[in-house]
């Protein structure tokens, strides 16, 4: 894909609703290094009460970055109304949100030091499965595209494992317009290491798209590399939507947001393509420590994906040092020794 086709940079973050954003913070900390709270902010939610069924949530966030690269965690608590927590135990194949793939460096040590049982992927890759404090499903994935490769075995999002109802629709979304466009793998059938998640005789078909590290964005260097996998069902009909009869901010994986280059040029791809912005922050919000312009679609199953044109992000909050990317006319990386300042807020437990 060409620079002048390209409209996402990277995994900006994942929203996690939980019921105690600081203890999710602690364990994200501790467990996978994800120690810089880019913002920590209370804030009324007043966009999205279109998904709040009316209501302006009052919440807590706390976005969450490893500095050795990848996506961030959007750590996210409901202070008013308390969020709700999901029905079910959520299973593979259901809509939505199903697990965080979380990179690392060697899969294979990382698992004997979490005594995790090691399995193998379709590309036959080394993979291991465990959840965080509050039962979020996790996934850890060998990958090759770090910022600072030295700082730690694990680095933030890599992706999400996502479940559709159609994977020929989701595909033209994924690949054709966001550009997700190397497909690694298309296969159909039982899978061995979806066994430890209680799947071991389903049939799903399920594809793995990634995408390299952009060469345009701000933060593609510490975003790295994008791994999105569709996974669908194909032998059951109790499938249900993982949201269902609940709202955004409610506990669980929320949404699913990509970095954009371009928000204008990007919203007339996705409206010309049947995916009109939901949400539009226009042109600037403002969460107190960071800021930008945020956007919302829907997925063909009606899953929330966020894009996020940043503006405004925190080095030095006391002396009010912040990097200012909205004066930019170019959209080249900024230098490593730039960003690697975001590390300057790391908090150690």
């Amino acid at each position: 894909m060409s620079k002048s086709e390209n409209l996402i940079s990277g995994i900006q973050q994942v929203g996690i609703g939980v019921p105690d954003a600081g203890e999710s913070f602690k364990w994200y900390n501790k467990n996978l290094g994800l120690d810089v709270p880019v913002f920590d902010d209370i804030a009324d939610a007043k966009l999205m009460v279109r998904y709040t069924n009316g209501n302006i949530r009052r919440r807590r966030a706390i976005l969450a970055v490893n500095m050795a690269g990848g996506g961030g965690a959007e750590i996210w608590e409901s202070k008013n109304p308390l969020p709700i927590p999901c029905a079910f135990e959520p299973k593979l194949g259901d809509l939505g949100i199903f697990t965080l793939k979380i990179k690392s460096q060697d899969v294979l040590t990382l698992s004997k030091t979490k005594s995790l049982p090691t399995l193998r992927t379709p590309e036959n890759r080394p993979t291991a499965w465990l959840k965080d404090n509050y039962g979020n499903q996790l996934q850890l994935v060998d990958d090759d595209s770090w910022f600072l490769n030295s700082l730690s075995n694990t680095g933030g999002v890599l992706g999400v494992i996502l479940g559709v109802s159609d994977i020929e629709k989701s595909l033209k979304l994924y690949k054709d317009i966001l550009g997700i466009d190397t497909l690694v793998y298309d296969k159909t059938g039982v899978f061995e290491d979806f066994a430890g998640l209680g799947a071991a005789d389903k049939q799903f078909r399920r594809v793995l798209l990634r995408k390299s590290q952009s060469e345009e964005g701000a933060f593609s260097r510490l975003f790295g590399n994008i791994e999105l996998e569709l996974v669908q069902v194909l032998d059951t009909t109790d499938r249900k939507t993982i949201m269902e009869g609940r709202s955004w901010g409610d506990l669980g994986f929320i949404h699913l947001c990509f970095d954009a280059l371009n928000m204008d040029k990007l919203g007339e791809k996705l409206l010309d393509n049947g995916y009109p912005f939901v949400v539009d922050s226009a042109n600037s919000f403002d969460m107190g420590d960071a800021a930008g312009r945020f956007t919302y679609i829907e997925d063909p199953d009606g899953t929330l994906i966020e894009f996020v044109e940043t503006h405004k992000v925190p080095i030095l909050k006391k002396i009010g040092w912040y990097i200012n990317l909205k004066k930019r006319k170019t959209q080249n990386p900024l230098p490593n020794w730039m960003v690697k300042t975001l590390g300057w807020g790391r908090v150690k437990m």
